[in-house]
């Protein structure tokens, strides 16, 4: 088990409680804490509870002969315990996260990686990422009424917003975790002007959650209706004031459509960081019913600003009341950080 697990007393019990290993976010050491009497619970992971009886399926999984790899562990695990996605797919990925953290604190012992991974492939600027001859449109009158394209893999969009990405936003290319929506923003002459990403949101953000008001639990039963804008790349020759609001407008109009179709589940508020001074955000704060602050956990740690937006109101008892959401007057103000979203700083 983790290293520093102890067994618990409640106050005036006689008898220890079973041991809980819980663990909150990724590479974080799992904690202990009692489980009272019955001890159905041995240890939680990413706001998952896993039983005794759940352990010891996935442990005779591990000795099946022949052994499986780990690909096809967290698959079966995932269809004999129900872990499924709100769309009834296998949530095989975080699966593999999860027993990867419990082999590392000694609940399991996995089998060893199979294969060498394969470095991933370089990413090569094709000629649709230079800049046109042509001159630039400079106001919105000349590119509306604007296209949204979803963008999907190994497909001429996806090859495009990869190498966009890639080439002239701060942070590059990286695959968008869980669960996730990419966009590529045209002109009407269908022309590119812009790239944006939106996917899972990550477990625990403190500033995220003391901004909506979130209490473990809460965070734990709505975290699904949340979802991160890791990119959005203006092309960097494209140089037309409010723009970026404009487009961010349409995204929250479109996106819990789009989210509830692929995904079966509706979002409720978008999450960002904006790096501060170089960048103001002021694109979100447009289009944000309430903003907060606050350092997300990056190693680069520079200046930023946490902007949350609601994407989808409703009439009655709106997404506030439902996932508890900060009232409308928080301020913002800069943190360290690292960037998560490339805007022009004009709104």
């Amino acid at each position: 088990m983790a290293q520093g697990m102890r067994r618990e007393r409640r106050p005036g019990a006689g008898r220890p409680l079973a041991l809980t290993s819980v663990v909150d976010e990724r590479g974080a050491p799992a904690r202990t804490r009692g489980t009272g009497m019955s001890g159905a619970i041995e240890c939680r992971y990413y706001g998952r509870d896993f039983t005794a009886d759940a352990l010891a399926l996935l442990r005779a999984l591990i000795a099946t002969e022949p052994q499986p790899n780990r690909a096809a562990l967290s698959r079966e695990f995932c269809r004999r315990i129900g872990w499924i996605k709100p769309d009834g797919d296998l949530k095989d990925m975080m699966a593999r996260v999860t027993m990867r953290a419990m082999h590392r604190d000694g609940v399991i012992a996995l089998p060893p990686p199979r294969g060498r991974r394969n470095p991933p492939r370089p990413i090569i600027f094709g000629p649709d990422t230079e800049a046109p001859l042509f001159p630039a449109p400079t106001t919105l009158d000349e590119v509306r009424t604007l296209e949204m394209r979803p963008v999907i893999r190994e497909t001429r969009e996806g090859k495009l917003w990869n190498e966009v990405v890639a080439r002239y936003h701060d942070l590059g290319y990286k695959t968008l975790v869980g669960a996730r929506m990419r966009y590529a923003v045209h002109d009407r002459n269908g022309w590119p002007l812009a790239m944006l990403g939106v996917s899972t949101a990550a477990w625990k953000r403190a500033p995220r959650d003391r901004f909506i008001g979130w209490t473990p639990e809460k965070r734990e039963k709505n975290l699904p209706l949340v979802v991160d804008n890791p990119r959005f790349l203006i092309l960097p020759w494209i140089e037309i004031p409010n723009l970026g609001s404009h487009i961010l407008a349409i995204v929250r109009r479109r996106l819990p459509k789009d989210w509830s179709e692929r995904y079966n589940i509706t979002p409720m508020l978008i999450k960002t960081f904006v790096e501060t001074p170089r960048y103001t955000g002021a694109v979100y704060r447009h289009q944000a019913g309430g903003y907060g602050s606050g350092p997300p956990r990056d190693a680069d740690a520079t200046t930023a600003t946490s902007v949350t937006t609601n994407p989808a109101r409703t009439s009655g008892s709106g997404p506030s009341e439902e996932i508890g959401s900060a009232p409308s007057t928080a301020k913002s103000r800069p943190h360290g950080s690292g960037m998560r979203a490339t805007v022009p700083t004009r709104g």
